[in-house]
């Protein structure tokens, strides 16, 4: 025999499910004014890098032989956002100090090609990082990043992407210390600059980039 439900079961049972449908959407506001509180407090990661201790070194194809070159940093500072990936600052590598030991050779890389007296400057500037910023903070001994933002040369902007590979500096006098490495390469005729080939030797139109350089990442002040 099928008892009859009482109105009042009834109504206990709806206030039961209201209540608990009450908990649960206070639940989900409460993670998610935590969450937001979580990213909003995270603090930048800060890389400075040491201009004594980098090295930019590039490599032009040639019909004859392949030219090595250097450059030096002038200065180098990023910082990103851990959670979100937005990156900012500069690195500045000195255009003037392009050298290839071949005097005429390099005469005519600062005059015709980088045109270095006008612009003495050649720089990239991070938005974005892609990568495990945990595994950095835990010490891996590699992590992999892909850092998006825009190159600047000879007076033109080009947005370009560069792989980036940052390692747990061995006997570091201090924490912190890391070994940053990159590899890529600068289509710099496509880009706009005079290609050097003559009639008699013929040169690529794009110039490969290697820097390895010394870094210390340290958490931005709390804002």
């Amino acid at each position: 025999m099928r008892v009859a439900e009482h109105p009042c079961d009834r109504r206990v049972a709806g206030k039961s499910r209201e209540l608990w449908m009450r908990s649960l959407r206070a639940g989900a506001l409460v993670a998610s004014i935590l969450a937001l509180s979580f990213v909003a407090g995270a603090q930048d990661l800060v890389v400075n890098f040491d201009p004594s201790a980098t090295q930019v070194a590039f490599t032009l194809g040639a019909t004859l032989h392949t030219v090595h070159g250097t450059f030096k940093l002038k200065s180098g500072q990023i910082h990103f956002d851990p959670a979100t990936g937005k990156a900012g600052g500069t690195i500045v590598l000195d255009a003037t100090s392009g050298n290839t030991d071949n005097a005429s050779r390099d005469k005519k890389m600062h005059a015709d090609v980088l045109e270095s007296a006008m612009f003495p400057e050649i720089t990239f500037s991070p938005t974005q990082v892609a990568g495990p910023a945990a595994d950095l903070l835990a010490g891996k001994s590699a992590t992999q990043f892909q850092v998006a933002g825009v190159f600047r040369i000879h007076g033109q902007q080009h947005p370009m992407t560069i792989p980036v590979t940052i390692s747990p500096l061995a006997g570091a006098a201090g924490p912190g210390r890391f070994q940053a490495s990159s590899k890529f390469d600068v289509p710099y005729v496509q880009w706009g600059l005079k290609n050097p080939s003559t009639f008699l030797l013929k040169v690529s139109e794009s110039v490969n980039l290697e820097i390895e350089a010394k870094a210390e990442i340290l958490r931005a002040p709390s804002r």
